[in-house]
């Protein structure tokens, strides 16, 4: 293709970025180790011969559309490349990022600052408008390093790849050409956000009638009963949440009148821990369960029932629990996986 300008030499400071020369070769395939085999999914060391004809087909790639751009990184005070970074096009306007640093030099931020002034490259002379990066979950340098060049968490690819013949998961740091800076307030904000632990946020609600019975439906997904109510929304507060889930299953959105208890839940059955609120929805006539509308698709049927009938009808965990409310809902319960602390 013509057209495609020299490969440029970039520069930061004590960080330089430039293209590979015969030289490097040498040298690079001596500090290969057995880190960068095991990250990069390498049989063993390659030979001499196979790292010579991975710079040809990367310098091609570079003349032919500058679909593959390597560079080796040099640090100032040291002899000869320190690392390499490198940004591999995947489709129009979206690059992979990929980078090493050489054994002697780890704990140096090179990789960081390599990565950075790779992505200024990237956005601005290769115009693309977004980069992405691929880590095993268990490479935690390599996440940090993304994570402080301005890439956001985006997902788990679940057996995403294979690294010695094992198959696994693949994490996805992206970053795109207008996301904030991370040295200012929304950008750092949005980056810890993407890494820090989400919990979900349930909101079911407590009917009672005027004999102490409880108000539980029959639903389309398990053997369970279960309390009115459900997970709560992105962006939706818990009581918001819980007047939905009512006015979705039952077809009205009884009042609430407060709280009742605040429970943890560890991880079960395939689902991950999670903060659940238990809603007062005060205590009506038993006639008031026929003004309910069940929604006949999640929701069965409705029912009253007592402490007593629970054990064998609802999950162990509102066994434990409802019991508990029910006797003294005039005191907010603070509940571990459904027991008192």
């Amino acid at each position: 293709m013509t057209g495609v300008p020299p490969q440029p030499t970039l520069i930061d400071g004590e960080l330089t970025l430039r293209p590979w020369r015969d030289e490097d070769i040498d040298v690079a395939h001596g500090l290969a180790d057995d880190q960068m085999v095991r990250w990069f999914g390498l049989a063993g060391t390659p030979p001499r011969s196979e790292l010579a004809d991975a710079v040809a087909s990367w310098r091609q790639g570079y003349a032919d559309d500058r679909s593959a751009v390597h560079f080796v990184v040099e640090l100032s005070g040291e002899t000869g490349p320190v690392g390499t970074v490198a940004v591999r096009r995947l489709s129009p306007g979206v690059g992979t990022v990929t980078w090493s640093t050489y054994k002697p030099y780890r704990g140096r931020r090179v990789a960081q600052r390599a990565v950075r002034l790779l992505v200024v490259y990237a956005f601005g002379e290769l115009d693309l408008d977004r980069l992405q990066v691929e880590v095993d979950p268990e490479n935690r340098a390599a996440a940090r390093v993304a994570i402080r060049s301005g890439f956001r968490r985006e997902g788990l690819l679940r057996g995403g790849a294979v690294l010695q013949g094992e198959r696994r998961d693949v994490a996805v740091y992206g970053l795109r050409r207008d996301d904030p800076r991370a040295d200012t307030l929304s950008g750092w904000t949005a980056l810890m956000d993407s890494v820090l632990p989400k919990k979900r946020v349930i909101a079911h609600v407590v009917v009672r009638d005027r004999a102490g019975r409880v108000l539980l439906c029959k639903v389309s997904y398990k053997l369970d009963l279960e309390l009115p109510g459900g997970v709560v929304e992105p962006d939706e507060d818990p009581a918001t949440g819980a007047l939905r889930e009512m006015e979705e299953e039952l077809g009205v959105a009884l009042p609430i009148h407060g709280v009742l208890a605040i429970d943890w839940l560890p991880r079960w059955e395939g689902w991950g821990d999670a903060i659940e609120i238990l809603y007062d929805g005060g205590v009506h006539d038993p006639s008031l369960i026929d003004t309910l509308r069940p929604d006949g698709f999640e929701i069965l049927g409705l029912g009253w029932y007592g402490p007593e009938e629970l054990a064998g009808l609802v999950s162990p965990l509102n066994a434990r629990r409802l019991p508990t409310v029910l006797a003294d809902p005039t005191v907010l319960h603070n509940l571990r996986d459904g027991a008192t602390y």
